[in-house]
């Protein structure tokens, strides 16, 4: 048995290979890009190793060079595909030969064979397995449907490579030919990368029945029965039962005799799916061979006792059938299962998957109930990954038994947070030809009531947004007075523009003729900034849009005078995106609207621009023309760190625009009063001012922002600044210890040219 295992996969297929690798007594390794670095998988396995480049999960995953280049660091001498990924990929089968670790499945040349449904269709005739009629693979449209011509409709085209029912398209008369073709191919393409297609004649009421093959690499072959697929949405399966229901005891003989036939016949070794069609008159052929393990590969365990997850691990290190205590006289089938795959789908809106915060997380129990998951309580659900969620699988003595056990299961589930299939399954399970075993792979599109058969009530979520409600917004009862906030604004005529302001003065001066005005100016340049600043500090940023705008043009109108108002910027853009769900760009763009004559200000976080970590300077110089094509005048431009260096690309990228203002801020801490104070001195602001001013700035700002700066020091540094530069010196601090207005005159008397 294999010492270490490298599962490249993840969610609930790499947690059920962690189990078994661990009842194997094998240390365990998962693998996972940065996206996925909260996902279940990576907990449950001995080590974990990160992937790839942040901004491509799925390619990380679908990356031979890296699982392998992870296999290698961590000393795995085994590497297990699961289902998906690269699991068919026979490329990842070639470079663990080769590097000397071993591929938990077939060999490369199987991979390949099985991997293209036109050589398989063509091993299975050989091998004496009855097949549909098809056409040659081709790319040529014209050529596939000159050979439609002898064929009989309906047909499907399918993509010879891949699987899960991308490239496939049903076409029922000859007239919707070609732009199947061209749609799957289409699709193949970007699914597989090979848009080679071919036709194949289509069974009308078909049943998608698969059987289970277990192969060793000394020659031995064997079937665990047979799994009724046919409950399909789009050919990807829904609900899978074992063994399928209503078939005679010959048919299922025949079944599992071709399977082995056909396994033996490529030289299969590992578990693996052979896949069928059977029409309602009982007559089967062979569509293609799965070379891996299943996703319902649990009803199969579970009325067989073999553990295939297990046994692949152990056919894969050497060991036979016989080792494995395997004999095919010594199987039998032992009751019945059922497996309904839980998705965060919306069977209402198209089955579209959902994405968010799993916010409540109750599974069922009891008897011959099984869950295999990969998520829990507070698990983010993204849209890079598959929308299963967990698989419950239940067996009972009889196909009834199942089914009712089934029903009571997924009625004690309680998902909340994200949309979920639970109530289309429940609805399916009622369906009276549903448990009667009369099922075919058109069960689901003759039977549209399903997709809104039942939704969940959702009872608990509502009584608690009920009292958040109560407790947020009405804590004391119903409101006292039905006034509000804008029946207060003044009774002015908003039919009449705005008077000229600040921004009809940058427009007319430049950036540099503008901080030259508002240097010789007499008057004291006031900053509005109860549309950022004052609600991100008093309302955590909540302020809707249609607040603002609602008195954005009485602002306009009563106060002209002003400097700018700083409107954006800050934790504004997170907040709309992320809490209020509202475009932070629609926002700017229509207060430049509503405000045309006052400069609009921004604040900037240097290279972070308005997030939370650095970015790429071309990424700062994109946001800054945007930012000041939709409506920023004013850049006020500041680092936490009074880093310059992180301040200069945002400088750079305001000064290139040739029409906006540089204002630059220091970020003013300690307590330059203090004769005590060793770092953070005169000197230190005053060097500070002059990388500012080297670096660009129009406009010299003193950013105080925890409300420090006192009006003895405010003098001194304000005194400092005009003494030694030229630039106009705008002042920033916040009233929480009281002396705002104080601050604020010393530091006009000391020359000041602007507060806000």
């Amino acid at each position: 048995m294999f010492s270490k295992v490298l599962v490249a996969n993840r969610g609930e297929i790499a947690i059920r290979a962690f189990r078994a690798a661990y009842e194997l007594e094998a240390q365990t390794v998962a693998v996972f890009p940065f996206e996925d670095r909260n996902s279940v998988h990576r907990t449950k396995a001995d080590e974990a190793y990160e992937i790839g480049e942040p901004g491509h999960p799925v390619r990380n995953y679908l990356s031979v060079d890296l699982i392998v280049d992870a296999a290698k660091r961590s000393g795995a001498d085994a590497i297990y595909p699961g289902y998906g990924f690269l699991s068919e990929n026979p490329e990842l089968a070639a470079a663990c030969a080769e590097a000397g670790i071993t591929f938990v499945g077939p060999s490369a040349q199987v991979l390949e064979l099985t991997g293209n449904k036109a050589r398989a269709i063509a091993a299975a005739k050989d091998a004496g397995l009855p097949v549909l009629a098809s056409s040659e693979p081709s790319t040529d449209v014209d050529a596939l449907v000159a050979a439609s011509e002898s064929m009989t409709f309906p047909v499907f085209v399918k993509a010879v490579a891949g699987g899960g029912g991308r490239g496939m398209r049903r076409v029922a008369e000859p007239s919707g030919l070609r732009e199947a073709i061209e749609a799957a191919a289409r699709e193949a393409e970007s699914a597989f990368g090979d848009a080679t297609v071919f036709l194949e004649q289509a069974v009308v009421e078909p049943r998608h029945i698969e059987v289970q093959i277990l192969a060793d690499t000394h020659g031995n072959v064997m079937h665990l029965f047979e799994r009724d697929c046919s409950v399909q949405r789009r050919h990807q399966k829904v609900v899978e039962l074992a063994p399928a229901p209503n078939i005679s005891d010959e048919l299922r003989a025949r079944l599992c005799s071709d399977a082995v036939a056909f396994a033996r016949k490529i030289g299969y070794s590992c578990a693996g799916t052979v896949e069928f069609l059977v029409d309602r008159d009982g007559n089967h052929v062979f569509i293609e061979m799965n070379p891996r393990i299943q996703v319902e590969h649990t009803v199969t365990e579970e009325i067989t006792d073999v553990d295939l997850v297990q046994s692949q691990l152990r056919i894969a290190s050497g060991e036979s059938l016989e080792d494995l205590g395997l004999r095919q006289e010594d199987i039998r089938i032992r009751g019945a299962a059922m497996q309904c795959r839980i998705t965060t789908e919306d069977p209402a809106n198209g089955f579209r998957p959902d994405t968010g915060r799993i916010t409540a997380y109750r599974t069922p129990g009891g008897a011959g109930i099984r869950l295999d998951g990969g998520t829990t309580l507070g698990a983010e659900v993204s849209a890079y990954f598959d929308s299963m969620l967990v698989k419950l699988t239940c067996r009972g003595r009889t196909f009834e038994d199942a089914v009712a056990r089934s029903r009571r299961a997924l009625a004690e589930f309680r998902i909340r947070g994200v949309s979920t299939n639970i109530g289309f399954l429940q609805g399916l399970l009622q369906d009276e030809d549903f448990r009667a075993g009369n099922v075919t792979t058109s069960f689901i599109e003759e039977r549209p009531e399903l997709l809104t058969a039942r939704s969940s009530g959702d009872r608990g979520t509502k009584i608690l947004t009920y009292l958040a409600d109560v407790t947020v917004n009405k804590p004391h009862g119903e409101r006292p007075s039905t006034v509000y906030p804008q029946d207060k604004l003044p009774d002015i005529d908003l039919s009449v523009a705005p008077r000229d302001g600040s921004r009809q003065r940058l427009l007319e001066l430049g950036p540099e003729g503008f901080a030259r005005d508002l240097r010789q100016r007499k008057a004291l340049g006031v900053t509005d900034t109860t549309f950022r600043d004052a609600h991100q500090s008093l309302l955590a940023t909540r302020v809707r849009t249609s607040g603002l705008l609602m008195v954005a043009p009485y602002v306009a109108r009563t106060t002209p005078e002003l400097l700018s108002i700083e409107c954006w910027g800050g934790a504004t853009y997170d907040v709309a995106l992320r809490f209020l769900h509202e475009d932070p760009w629609e926002r700017l763009a229509a207060l430049r609207e509503a405000v045309p004559n006052i400069a609009l200000q921004m604040l900037l976080r240097g290279r972070n621009t308005v997030g939370y970590t650095p970015y790429p300077e071309r990424v700062t110089t994109a946001f800054v023309e945007e930012a000041a094509a939709t409506g920023v005048d004013i850049f006020r431009i500041f680092d936490a760190l009074n880093n310059v260096d992180q301040m200069r690309p945002a400088i750079d990228a305001v000064r290139e625009t040739g029409t906006t203002i540089a204002e630059v801020a220091m970020s003013y801490t300690g307590d330059l009063s203090n004769p005590d104070e060793k770092l953070y001195t005169l000197d230190y602001y005053l060097r500070l001012a002059e990388q500012i001013v080297d670096a660009g700035a129009h406009v010299l700002a003193i950013k105080d922002m925890a409300g420090l700066l006192r009006a003895p020091a405010a003098a001194t540094l304000v005194s400092a600044l005009r003494k030694n530069f030229d630039l106009p010196v705008h002042v920033h601090t916040h009233d929480t210890p009281g002396g705002q207005l104080a601050t604020y005159l010393a530091a006009w008397e000391a020359g000041a040219d602007a507060v806000d």
